[in-house]
Formats: C-alpha cells, sequence, structure tokens
C-alpha cells in the first residue's frame, strides 16, 4: 500500500514539474490552468494524508508557511567575482586585444549575452536537489535565501534531465554529486509595475526599479511575500562542480536546458570582436522589447579552458567583460513640486519639469520624488538642473542633480508644515509627511475614487469630476454618504443629466452586494490591499468576527503579520473603521463574505477563535479542516500558545496534544466541532 502510494506521488512530481517548465520556462503550456489545479490539488491531498512521505522537493514545498528570523552566512567555496565593465568600442578592442595576447595565437570563440539588472545567486545543487541559495554578498560570503530562491518558480527544486537529452552528454553520471548554478534574479517589467500598482492602491512609496525591488525582496523575512512578488531567475555561469566536467559554456548552457534550468534569452556565438560588436549595435535596437530590464552585453570566452588560461585579477575575469549602454536621460529644470495628499493622508512631492523631455518614447512632464529623505538623499533644490531617466523605461524618476549646472536662485525645496488641501497639521514619520486631518477633502476625495474603483467596488461613472463636486459641495463627507444619495443631490451638479444621475444610482446600488472582500479592500486601511483583503475576508467572513479578533489573533493570520496585523485593528477600534462599517451595512450594503452559488451559509461559531489541528483527521485533509475553521469565522494556526482557542486533535496526535493540555487549552474531536458549527461534511471529506 505504501509503496502504491510512494509511486503515486512520484508520478504526480514529475507531471507537475514536467508542467511547470513547460509553462514558467519553455511558455508552452500543455494543459489547461483547471488541469494543472487538479494535478497540483491532488498531490496536496495524499501528502496531507501521507506527511511522513513528503520530500523536501516536492511543488508543494515551494512556499514556507512562516516568516523566517533572518539570514545565515554562506562562504562562497569558489568566489562570486565580479566583471569589468566598459562603455566604449576602444575598450572593447583592447579587451580583444589582451585575450589576443595570452592565448598566444590560439583560436577563440565569444559568447554574447545579455546583461540582465538583476541580482546574482547562486544555487547549489546535491544529488540534483536543491540545497543551498546564496546571494552574493561580498563575493566570498553571501546569505542563504534558500527559504526565498524556492519560491522562484522557475528554479527547479530537483535536476531532472530527460532520458534523451542524457544521452547527449558524454558524462559518467546524467546528475553530478554536487553543481553551483549561478545566475540572476530579476523582476520582469509586467510585475514590476503590477508591485507598483498595488503599492500606489495601498497608498504606499513606489518602488524606484526592477533591480532593486528583486533585490529587497529577496531579502525579504516573509517567502509568502517574495512568492507573491514572482520573482524569475536566468544562469549565467557556474561554481563548483563535483563529478563532471564541461568543456565549454555552450556545453554548460546545454546541460542546464536538459536538466530543467530556464535559459536566457539572446546568447549569441561571436567568431570575433567585430561580430561581438555588430550584436551590441543590434541588441541596442530589440533590448527595450525585451520582458526585463538589461543594461547591457556580457562578452565571455566560450571555452572553459582558455577560461583557465587566462585566469582572474584580484578582482575580475581576464576571460569577460560587461559593455553597458548609457542610460537614455535627458535634462531638464526641476521647475516646482507639489504635494499630492493620498487616501491616508500621506503627503507625497511631486515634481514637475520645464521644458517637459522626450524618454523612452514620451513626453514626461513630472516625476514622484517619493519621500523628503530621498530629496535630501539626491541634494534636490528648486530650479535645479537635473537628469531625468525611466525605470524598467516605464516610471519616469529623477537621478540627480547636475552639479556643473546649478543656477543661483536655486532654493531649498521645504516639507510642508501643514496639509497643503485643508491647512491642518501634519505629522513628520522618517521620510514622509502625513495629513491627520480624518476629515481632510483631498483626502476624502482620494478615497472615493480608490474605494468606487474596478478592483474594490466597481461603481462605474464616479469619475473625479463627480467625486470633487460632492466634496466640494459637502453632500459627501464620508464614504458611507454614497449610499444616502438621491436623484436630485446628483442632479444639482454640473453637466449632470437625468439618465447619467439614475445610471450612477444604479452602479452605487449594485455595489452593495460585492461583499466583505471588495468593501475591506475599498476603504484605504494601511498595508490593505486587494491580496489582504482577500485573506482578511476568508478567515474572518463577518464584520463581527473581524471585529473580535485580537492584534494577536490578526497577526497569526498567513499572509497578515504584526505590521499589517496593528494597522487593521488600530483601523477598526481607533480610526472607526468599525463605526464605519456598521453604518455601511445600515445602509443595506452587504458586511459577508461573498461565496460561490449553493455554497453553505457562513456561521460565526468560531468567530475570533485560533484553533491548532493535530493529528490525522477522519472527514477533512489538513487543507479542508483550515478552509472550514476560517469560513466559521475561525483562525488556523501552527502552533498551540497560550492564546490559543482550540485544538482539534485527530488520530496519533502527538506533541501539539501535549502542550494543550499543559496549558489548559480546550481540545475537541471532529464530531465536536460539526456540532458547534451545525455542519456535516461534504460528500467528499
Amino acid at each position: 500500500m505504501v509503496l502504491d502510494i510512494q509511486q503515486q506521488l512520484r508520478n504526480l512530481r514529475r507531471q507537475i514539474r514536467h508542467h511547470d517548465r513547460m509553462y514558467y520556462q519553455l511558455a508552452q503550456p500543455e494543459i489547461s490552468d483547471a488541469q494543472y489545479d487538479a494535478l497540483f490539488k491532488e498531490l496536496q491531498t495524499l501528502e496531507a494524508q501521507h506527511p511522513e512521505l513528503i520530500t523536501p522537493d516536492s511543488p508543494t514545498q515551494r512556499v514556507a508557511g512562516q516568516p523566517i528570523t533572518g539570514f545565515t552566512p554562506v562562504r562562497h567555496r569558489i568566489a562570486m567575482i565580479s566583471i569589468d565593465n566598459t562603455y566604449t568600442e576602444e575598450d572593447l578592442l583592447a579587451f580583444d586585444s589582451r585575450v589576443r595576447k595570452l592565448l598566444e595565437g590560439r583560436p577563440f570563440t565569444y559568447v554574447c549575452e545579455p546583461k540582465i539588472d538583476g541580482v546574482s545567486l547562486s544555487l547549489r545543487y546535491e544529488n540534483g536537489i536543491l540545497t543551498v541559495a546564496a546571494t552574493r554578498g561580498d563575493g566570498n560570503t553571501g546569505d542563504d535565501v534558500t527559504v526565498n530562491a524556492r519560491t522562484i518558480r522557475n528554479i527547479p527544486l530537483r535536476l531532472e534531465p530527460p532520458e534523451a537529452a542524457v544521452r547527449a552528454f558524454d558524462f559518467p553520471r546524467a546528475i553530478p554529486p554536487v553543481v553551483e548554478i549561478r545566475g540572476e534574479v530579476f523582476l520582469s517589467r509586467s510585475q514590476f509595475l503590477a508591485i507598483n500598482q498595488q503599492q500606489q492602491q495601498d497608498d504606499a512609496e513606489l518602488y524606484a526599479n526592477p533591480r532593486n525591488t528583486a533585490a529587497g525582496t529577496l531579502k525579504l523575512l516573509d517567502p509568502r511575500i517574495v512568492a507573491a512578488r514572482k520573482l524569475d531567475f536566468f544562469p549565467h555561469g557556474q561554481g563548483v562542480v563535483e563529478g563532471v566536467s564541461f568543456t565549454s559554456y555552450r556545453q554548460w548552457l546545454a546541460w542546464l536546458a536538459a536538466v530543467g534550468m530556464p535559459m536566457p534569452p539572446q546568447v549569441t556565438v561571436a567568431a570575433d570582436i567585430h561580430a561581438v560588436m555588430a550584436f551590441i549595435r543590434q541588441f541596442a535596437q530589440i533590448k527595450k522589447n525585451l520582458p526585463f530590464d538589461t543594461d547591457g552585453v556580457v562578452i565571455k570566452l566560450d571555452d572553459f579552458g582558455q577560461r583557465t588560461l587566462l585566469g582572474t585579477t584580484a578582482r575580475a575575469p581576464r576571460w569577460c567583460i560587461a559593455f553597458k549602454y548609457q542610460p537614455e536621460q535627458a535634462q531638464t529644470e526641476l521647475a516646482r513640486v507639489v504635494f499630492q495628499v493620498g487616501k491616508t493622508g500621506t503627503i507625497t512631492p511631486v515634481a514637475e519639469f520645464e521644458p517637459p523631455v522626450f524618454i523612452s518614447g514620451t513626453q514626461v512632464y513630472r516625476a514622484s520624488l517619493h519621500n523628503f529623505d530621498e530629496i535630501a538623499r539626491k541634494d534636490l533644490q528648486l530650479h535645479d538642473q537635473v537628469m531625468v531617466e525611466k525605470a524598467g523605461e516605464v516610471i519616469p524618476y529623477v537621478v540627480g542633480h547636475v552639479p556643473a549646472a546649478g543656477p543661483a536662485h536655486a532654493t531649498a525645496i521645504t516639507a510642508p508644515v501643514e496639509c497643503p488641501a485643508c491647512h491642518g497639521a501634519v505629522v513628520r514619520e522618517g521620510g514622509f509627511v502625513r495629513c491627520i486631518n480624518v476629515d481632510c477633502p483631498a483626502q476624502l476625495a482620494q478615497r472615493l475614487r480608490f474605494f468606487g474603483g474596478r478592483n474594490q467596488m466597481d461603481i462605474e461613472n464616479l469619475g473625479p469630476a463627480i467625486i470633487d463636486q460632492l466634496v466640494a459641495t459637502g453632500k459627501v463627507k464620508s464614504v458611507a454618504d454614497l449610499y444616502r444619495l438621491q436623484l436630485d443631490d446628483l442632479l444639482a451638479l454640473e453637466r449632470m443629466g437625468e439618465k447619467s444621475a439614475r445610471g450612477l444610482l444604479a452602479a452605487i446600488e449594485a455595489s452593495k452586494s460585492a461583499g466583505l472582500e471588495r468593501l475591506l479592500s475599498g476603504l484605504g486601511i494601511l498595508h490593505v490591499g486587494t491580496r489582504t483583503a482577500a485573506v482578511l475576508a476568508r478567515h474572518f467572513p463577518s464584520i463581527d468576527a473581524l471585529a473580535g479578533a485580537s492584534v494577536q489573533q490578526l497577526q497569526a493570520v498567513p499572509d497578515i503579520g504584526p505590521v499589517v496585523g496593528a494597522s487593521i485593528h488600530d483601523f477598526l477600534h481607533v480610526r472607526g473603521g468599525l463605526k464605519l462599517l456598521r453604518e455601511l451595512a445600515s445602509l443595506g450594503v452587504a458586511t459577508g463574505a461573498v461565496r460561490a452559488a449553493g455554497a453553505a451559509p457562513v456561521g460565526g461559531a468560531l468567530a475570533g477563535k485560533t484553533v491548532v489541528v493535530t493529528g490525522t483527521l477522519k472527514h477533512f485533509t489538513r487543507h479542508q479542516i483550515n478552509e472550514f475553521i476560517a469560513a466559521h469565522g475561525g483562525v488556523p494556526a501552527d502552533a498551540v500558545t497560550k492564546k490559543t482557542s482550540l485544538v482539534l486533535a485527530g488520530a496519533e496526535a502527538g506533541s501539539k496534544l501535549e502542550k494543550a493540555r499543559k496549558l489548559g487549552v480546550a481540545i475537541i474531536d471532529e464530531e465536536t466541532l460539526l456540532k458547534m458549527t451545525g455542519a456535516a461534511p461534504s460528500p467528499g471529506q
């Protein structure tokens, strides 16, 4: 029986790895998302029933369940040294001349590849299993970020070459006992934009560029957030390799492709330095169309033996060089700084340029300066001549001022001492300034725009012009007032006809049924975006359940954590959020979790209770019981503490049960749980 299950697990894992590779690396999916999800769920269910058979390289183990406490140092057996850069073709010719001299007339070949603007990572595989992922650090010692690297979907957890591919390599074994694969972790441009859009929705500071965001993401302590960022990886080199000897870079890349590694695009063989320079000129025209940022081309010798012959200097290899393109920049005057008030009161300084500059295909009139610490760091003043770029060739930002062009009449940029919109009091929080007037009309207008957005309550035709009039005339003084609007209120607005007014009222009425998830997303709670709102609605499917949750219970919810949990609790119980939710409920706005048609009514029998499950259950898999607990208002948790409300014990319960007894925590079985919730196991349970 166990052997049969082990074989099932092996087959499922092999299938999922295959489809991961086809989707994430080759962009050639063979099955639908629904079919993939069914395979993955089947694997999850089998592993939940047989946790002793879970392996570290299982596709289910990509994301750890809890945040980690820190990173440990890793010593690189072969140093991760940097490579020399150049910006001119003259330097490339000089590099080629040195290579020819050191090789003493031997024939050689170059390989050119994009210099991806990311962060270096070394992946160590032992007998084909990913064991350690380490950052470059100082080149000799980096940080162990294995738990985060495992979340990157195109990094294989196991190297598994197809047999046909293995036979193409004359190696004594298909997988070496030890192999270190070095490469670059990066954020695609589309994902960088998506992250910044979410930051904007959450009224948080925007990230400056994909490279810094990728580097910061790789060092986050919560791998669940890392997984949500959707980092990518491409290999570009090797570290320690035992048991196999590669002769060339092209052979190394071919082997990497065979064992499941993603391949960097636009890798090109060049017979001589003139072919290299031709590729560099050609690549300059196409690099903007790539899905990731690249700031140049890396040129390296193909033959590994020749690389060894050339060796390295104290800081860089002699056998490769990076040609870097000058970034597309434009110089202009920082003519003005205006202050924008966000929905939570954050005041963002925005630079306005005269004249506007043309960069990467568009006119740039303005750019966020992010915060006042950033202004000080870049030593920016009004009327400075500044250099402007686009992060990811999309988002404009100020690189810095041009000291030689500094005008005599430049003046300091000072943080506002009052809100520019309501003239109310402000507070300084690090580099940020925040308006603390809850009745600030600018905050209200931004909150209303956000509340009616497509990803929130989806109130069609509630545009900025209408919102500004509603706020200015005092017809709407809070989000709740939207649901008090009458036809006459709208007809009194400029350029509002009866048909448009009735359409807007209908859209407002329809939004009442959007449900708790969209409602929480739309209220502008600090640090709470659409994903966090979905998590909250799943774990606390009513406002009573949410109101009853302590800070600790909120923090215990996956994907919430201390900062977000404290922000949610503060919104509800200090800033009047609970009062607003109940006011909206009294106006007919649904404040319960939306359920699929035919789903069982959501009860509150476990509202505010933290429930730990231990042992094997008769009616539920571990995933199903966590969903069940959350659907009835409870918070599933992994560890038993003094604050645990209930321990649900199944067969062969272990140390968690003993700890519950010592702490005096209430212990129940499945039948008791079903009676408490008035539920019965579903046919599949």
